[in-house]
C-alpha cells in the first residue's frame, strides 16, 4: 500500500494518507507502521484491540512481548465526524501535550490517529471512589482546566453550541438506528419539542450560574483515566469532545460517570462528603496554577458544589441526545438507547423503556431543593 506523509496545514501534525478498515484493519495498520516505525517487520506485528471504548476501535501494535513500545491506533466510529471537531481534537491534543498533560502524537491518517500508549491501571468505578485516587484526579483535572492555549483555538463555551448540533441533527435526520433496538423504544422518547424546551429552561437557569469557561475534557469517564502508580500520578486521555467549556459542566460530568457506563448504578453518585473533599483538593491546585495561595475556605467549595451539581444535569441532557445519534449511526456493538435516557419527567417517556442515564434527574432535583441548592 503506497502512502505519503504531509504535515497538516490546519493543525501542523503529520499526516498519513491512509485509510484502516475497520473490520480488516491489519493491512491499513503495516502501511501506517511502515512510516512510524520502518524497523519494524510485518510479520512480527502484533495487535491487540482494547475493548472499553464504545465510540471508536482502539488497537495497540507492537512486536515485543514486553509491550515495551506501543503504538495505538484509534479508528474513527461510523460518522463520528457529525459530532467530533476532528482538527479541534488535534489542536486540543497538542495544547495538552505541549504541557505535558497529554501523551506523544505521532499522526493523523484518513480515519484515525496514533499516539503513544500510556502504561497504567484504567481507572474503575470502584478506584474513582478511593480517596488517594480521587484527590489526584481532582488535582490532574484543575491543571488540565489551567492550560492555555493559543488565540487560534476557540474560547467560547460549547455546551450549547453542542446540544444545538445534536439537536439539528436529530431533527433532520431520521435514520433507523444501527443498534439492536425496537421501533417502540425509538417512539417512547421525548418528542422534539419537550427536548426543545427543556433545553431551553437549562440554559435559562444555567446561564445565571457564575461558572468560569476553561479548558475542559468534557468526557471524563474512569476509562478515560489512567492510573502511574509508580509516579503517583494519573493521566487523562481521549480529547475528542475537549474544548473551552464551564468549569462546573466538567466536574459535574465527571460526578456523573462514578455510575460507570456499560452498567450503570446511579447509587453510585458521589454523596456530598466525597464531593466537598474532592473539590477542596481540585481547587487547592486549580488557585495555586492561577498564580494564588491555595488556601480555600468552606465557602468556596460551597459555592463550587452548587454549580457542579446542576451543571451535572446539563451534562446528563448532552449525553443522552448524543446516545439517540450514535444508536443511529454507530457501528460499535453497544446498546445506546439502554445506556442512556431522557428525562423522566417527559410526559411521554415510559418508564420501562427510559434509558438510565437520566434515570434520578428528577430525584437530583429534588434533594438539591430540599438542601436549597437548587429553586424554580
Amino acid at each position: 500500500m503506497e502512502s505519503f506523509a504531509v504535515a497538516s496545514p490546519l493543525t501542523g501534525t503529520k499526516y498519513l494518507d491512509i485509510y484502516v478498515d475497520e473490520k480488516e484493519p491489519r493491512n491499513g495498520i503495516e502501511a501506517l507502521l511502515k512510516e512510524l516505525r520502518p524497523l519494524w517487520k510485518p510479520t512480527e506485528i502484533k495487535l491487540k484491540t482494547f475493548t472499553d471504548g464504545i465510540t471508536n476501535k482502539l488497537l495497540g501494535c507492537h512486536v515485543d512481548e514486553t509491550m515495551e513500545d506501543v503504538i495505538l491506533v484509534r479508528i474513527y466510529g461510523n460518522m463520528t465526524e457529525l459530532f467530533v471537531d476532528r482538527n479541534n481534537e488535534v489542536k486540543s491534543f497538542q495544547a495538552l501535550r505541549a504541557q505535558r498533560c497529554a501523551p506523544d502524537l505521532y499522526c493523523t491518517f484518513q480515519n484515525g490517529m496514533c499516539y503513544e500508549f500510556i502504561r497504567g491501571t484504567v481507572l474503575n468505578m470502584w478506584l474513582l471512589r478511593e480517596p488517594s485516587i480521587f484527590r489526584l484526579v481532582a488535582k490532574e483535572l484543575a491543571r488540565f482546566h489551567s492550560v492555555q492555549t493559543d488565540s487560534g483555538y476557540p474560547s467560547e463555551p460549547v455546551l450549547w453550541n453542542t446540544v444545538s448540533k445534536y439537536l439539528n441533527l436529530l431533527n433532520t435526520n431520521q435514520q433507523k438506528p444501527t443498534t439492536h433496538v425496537s421501533s417502540l423504544e425509538m417512539n417512547d422518547m421525548p418528542t422534539f419539542d419537550i427536548l426543545v424546551s427543556e433545553v431551553e429552561k437549562l440554559k435559562e437557569h444555567l446561564s445565571q450560574v457564575e461558572s468560569p469557561v476553561v479548558l475542559c475534557h468534557n468526557d471524563l469517564l474512569c476509562k478515560n483515566i489512567i492510573y502511574i502508580e509508580a509516579k503517583g500520578v494519573v493521566k487523562f486521555i481521549d480529547y475528542e469532545y475537549t474544548g473551552y467549556n464551564y468549569q462546573a459542566y466538567d466536574i459535574g460530568n465527571h460526578f456523573n460517570e462514578f455510575a460507570g457506563v456499560s452498567e450503570l448504578d446511579f447509587s453510585m453518585y458521589p454523596p456530598k462528603e466525597l464531593q466537598l473533599e474532592w473539590l477542596k483538593s481540585y481547587l487547592e491546585v486549580f488557585k495555586e496554577c492561577s498564580g494564588c495561595e491555595p488556601v480555600v475556605t468552606d465557602l468556596e467549595v460551597l459555592r463550587l458544589y452548587v454549580q457542579v451539581n446542576k451543571f451535572a444535569l446539563a451534562s446528563h441532557f448532552s449525553w443522552g441526545l448524543w446516545a439517540v445519534l450514535q444508536a443511529r449511526y454507530s457501528t460499535i456493538d453497544f446498546d445506546f438507547l439502554r445506556w442512556d435516557s431522557f428525562p423522566p419527567c417527559s410526559k411521554n417517556v415510559n418508564d420501562k423503556t427510559a434509558l438510565k442515564h437520566f434515570k434520578l434527574l428528577d430525584d437530583i432535583l429534588v434533594t438539591l431543593m430540599k438542601t436549597g441548592i437548587y429553586t424554580d
